[in-house]
């Protein structure tokens, strides 16, 4: 029965959340708002049409948009998703878009449309002019702005379907009976005019109006196509043939499309060129789309935010899941995670880098530590300790050294979100046994530094057994920047130790450091024994500041944001070409060279091992750090050369994380602070077969004064 009736529109699954936007065209049939899906809340556009008493023309031509939309599935026609057909009112929802018109002067408060962006959507809207008349034969008959619609990514959609007719056949072109869009219509349309064209020349027509439009804002009259205006040059000639008195010259809109494609042209750029291969990026071959990303990234600065981050995203989500891009997509990704809030990079960015972290690809792995430093602040605790911290700690014992080195620098970034037993305990371990057995000194070095920079974060206990120790051990090894980083290291963390271990730990190793061969190391051991005296000095004079000067001892462990790790992090988070990696690589080299030098001439430098039964390390006569004690030097030496090596990264072969489950273990690797005796694998082994290695490592942290002659510690 009639009472039992349900309102349809209230059963509607989505509904409007906006009011209603301005007509799309004076006296149109539809109203726009913007809309949701009641269910779920996707955004979506919902276009209604109020029937009205005597309007029975004007409802038909709006049920005939109704059902082309609903029919004609195009990627340049305006997304059809639902629809509701009462007797009072039609509604059309369709993705989330706004009119052209308003979408220009909202971006004209700003900076106005790049060519760029014109460009690409005047090829989506001729692309779809060329389905319509080329596939569909039918003739859209509204070609204009208020016809033309854009989504979040900046796509260009055809839309108004109200006065579409078949080119076939003698079919009757609806009336418009709209005066405001009259000006649009051709000259061979008027009365008097007796011009055939082709079935395409009047929409041609009113495509170069709707040119006419984007470049130089409303037409009001036609007689105002004659003056060019801002139309850029590249386009004028194609421009002129769409506007031109004979409709038999107009050109087919494929071949228009052709025309301004070709070389030259205004539709011949990267951002197009972009555009296309991504609507082909699942037929393309492996080798193409590894290549289109590698170059991708070169582009991504010029191109709209909105469209990086609607349609560049998700297809690098989507090739990394299901086309195995691989590291290649890293860069780009990261670059347009930058477009994103806190929100959206949870939700999109985080799940792909713990996924990547899982991964054994090795080339993958060394990209993700390069770059922590653009998504660490994103990361929660338990994602980084659950899911990150266990797999990048297979990175201590890869047989690669820039994968350890890599690894080392990022604990700088993941310190202050580690749990106290992965920071505390398994991260010491790892820590103990590259700064005792790697074979590699300047990643011995960047350990020490790397220990001396966390050390805030450890808590009092650990502080108290392994500072120490660590900064001792360095002390004695052959590598003199490595020595140089263990006095450095007592500097910076000086206020965590006692005043008797000042006294009786620390003091004495100092001591023996100012007979060391490298003056550097000499200078830094006296800066740093000063130091240490002027404490205990102070003490003696005035033992009531004794508790002022160990607060810091039994101090909990600080807890900074990632913002504040990022900027301390210093030349530890530096790119792929770090200094340390290019003298792992300058180390084979010289070594290889040493092999064809003839016998009895000397290498210009060399690295000995330890003499048994000596407490001080043997002179190490390596190429000696910079005069300047800033490290900021060196950080500017691996920006120098990153890019000229970046590239090359992606040509080697990393191998795969999983063959190390199959290399066998180093001996010896030690795990205890406390072990007695430093050994150097890779320079024993070089000194046994006559072979003298170069080494190299990042020079001394600066130590400076204050203005009353207190020496002040910078790590």
């Amino acid at each position: 029965m009639w009472f039992f009736a349900r309102d349809p529109i209230r059963d509607f699954p989505f509904e409007s959340v906006a009011p209603q936007e301005p007509p799309l065209q004076p006296g149109g049939p539809w109203q726009l708002h913007r809309g949701k899906r009641k269910a779920t809340g996707e955004p979506v556009s919902l276009f209604v049409y109020d029937v009205k008493p005597n309007s029975e023309e004007q409802t038909q031509l709006a049920k005939a948009a109704f059902k082309h939309l609903k029919t004609l599935r195009h990627p340049n026609i305006l997304s059809y998703i639902d629809g509701l057909e009462t007797e009072k009112c039609l509604h059309v929802v369709t993705e989330p878009v706004v009119p052209l018109r308003a979408y220009l002067e909202s971006r004209g408060e700003v900076k106005g449309l790049s060519d760029l962006e014109i460009s690409w959507g005047l090829h989506q809207i001729v692309k779809a002019l060329s389905f319509l008349v080329n596939d569909c034969h039918l003739i859209h008959n509204n070609v204009c702005a208020a016809a033309v619609f854009v989504d979040r990514a900046g796509e260009w959609k055809l839309g108004g379907l109200d006065y579409m007719c078949s080119a076939v056949g003698e079919s009757a072109v609806p009336r418009k009976g709209v005066p405001e869009l009259e000006k649009y219509d051709p000259p061979e349309l008027t009365e008097n005019s007796k011009a055939i064209g082709e079935k395409w020349s009047a929409d041609m027509w009113r495509l170069g109006c709707l040119i006419w439009e984007v470049f130089n804002g409303p037409l009001l009259r036609s007689s105002s196509l004659r003056s060019l205006g801002k139309i850029p040059k590249s386009l004028v000639p194609h421009y002129c043939e769409l506007v031109g008195a004979n409709p038999k010259l107009r050109p087919n809109p494929a071949k228009f499309l052709q025309n301004c494609c070709g070389p030259g042209g205004f539709m011949d750029n990267h951002f197009v060129e972009t555009n296309l291969f991504l609507e082909e990026i699942q037929i393309k071959e492996p080798a193409e789309r590894q290549k289109f990303f590698q170059e991708l990234n070169t582009h991504l600065d010029t191109f709209p935010e909105d469209f990086c981050r609607h349609k560049v995203l998700p297809q690098l989500l989507t090739a990394f899941e299901f086309s195995n891009a691989g590291a290649v997509i890293l860069t780009p990704l990261f670059k347009v995670g930058k477009f994103l809030n806190s929100q959206e990079y949870q939700q999109k960015i985080i799940p792909v880098i713990v996924k990547m972290f899982s991964s054994p690809d090795r080339a993958m792995r060394i990209r993700l530590l390069q770059q922590m430093e653009q998504f660490i602040q994103y990361l929660n605790e338990p994602t980084v300790n659950t899911q990150i911290f266990p797999h990048v700690v297979h990175g201590f014992l890869d047989t690669n050294p820039a994968i350890r080195e890599q690894t080392v620098k990022s604990m700088l970034l993941l310190a202050p979100k580690l749990s106290e037993n992965n920071l505390n305990v398994e991260l010491m371990k790892h820590f103990a046994r590259l700064q005792a057995r790697d074979d590699q000194g300047p990643i011995r070095c960047n350990t020490t530094v790397c220990l001396g920079k966390i050390g805030p974060y450890l808590n009092a206990n650990t502080r108290k057994n392994v500072l120490i120790s660590a900064f001792t051990r360095a002390t004695k090894d052959p590598f003199a920047p490595s020595r140089a980083a263990g006095v450095l290291g007592f500097s910076a963390t000086h206020n965590y130790f006692s005043m008797s271990d000042c006294a009786f730990k620390i003091l004495p190793v100092l001591c023996t450091l100012t007979m060391d061969p490298e003056k550097t190391v000499r200078d830094q051991a006296f800066k740093a024994i000063r130091s240490f005296l002027t404490k205990l000095e102070t003490i003696s004079e005035d033992p009531s500041q004794l508790a002022e000067l160990e607060k810091d001892v039994h101090a909990a462990s600080a807890s900074p944001g990632a913002g504040a790790a990022a900027s301390w992090a210093g030349w530890a988070v530096t790119g792929v070409s770090s200094l340390t990696s290019k003298l792992i690589r300058t180390n084979v080299g010289a070594a290889q060279g040493a092999e064809n030098t003839p016998e009895g001439t000397p290498a210009s430098t060399t690295s000995e091992a330890p003499k048994p039964g000596t407490g001080q390390p043997p002179a190490s006569e390596v190429a000696a750090p910079p005069s300047s004690n800033q490290w900021d030097q060196w950080e500017l030496e691996e920006d120098v050369t990153e890019d000229s090596l970046a590239d090359r990264w992606d040509d080697e072969d990393w191998g795969s994380l999983e063959q190390e489950a199959k290399q066998p273990k180093r001996p010896g690797s030690s795990e205890d602070w406390n072990s007695p005796g430093w050994q150097e694998p890779a320079v024993a082994a070089a000194k046994k077969s006559g072979v003298k290695t170069v080494s190299l490592c990042l020079g001394p942290i600066p130590v400076d004064t204050n203005s009353s002659g207190t020496p002040i510690f910078t790590f």
